[in-house]
């Protein structure tokens, strides 16, 4: 799995980091995702699926 994100899109909504805070997290200052694994570990994949779900800006997504 290889995630990228889109920080221009992102909105702050922060569903990524509540539903997979070891691979996302919230800029202090915009609000706008953080990607902390580009390439998680496999027991983050769930998780990292999850939130490319609940991204309500499209903001993430999962190449190849």
């Amino acid at each position: 799995m290889r995630l990228s994100v889109d920080r221009e899109r992102c909105c702050g909504a922060g569903m990524c980091a509540l539903t997979a805070p070891g691979v996302f997290d919230q800029d202090q200052d915009s609000g706008r995702v953080v990607l902390l694994a580009a390439e998680p570990p496999a027991h983050f994949h769930k998780a990292a699926r999850l939130a490319i779900q609940v991204c309500p800006c499209l903001a993430i997504t999962e190449e190849g």
